[in-house]
C-alpha cells in the first residue's frame, strides 16, 4: 500500500473532526479519507456512463 501525504487548511481539518466526532468518533484522517473513496467511485461511475453512451 502506498502512503500519501495531504496538506489541508486548519478549517478543513477542523471540519473533517466534527463530522468524525459525530460519526461516532472517527479520526478526521478516516473521515477525509472516506470522503476521498466515495468522490473517486462517484467520478468512476459518471466516466464509465460517459463511455457508454458514445
Amino acid at each position: 500500500m502506498k502512503r500519501v501525504e495531504i496538506l489541508v487548511e486548519e478549517s478543513l481539518y477542523e471540519f473533517y473532526r466534527k463530522v468524525g466526532a459525530q460519526a461516532g468518533g472517527l479520526p478526521a484522517e478516516r473521515v477525509m479519507a472516506d470522503a476521498l473513496l466515495k468522490l473517486a467511485g462517484e467520478l468512476s461511475l459518471q466516466a464509465l456512463e460517459k463511455k457508454r453512451r458514445l
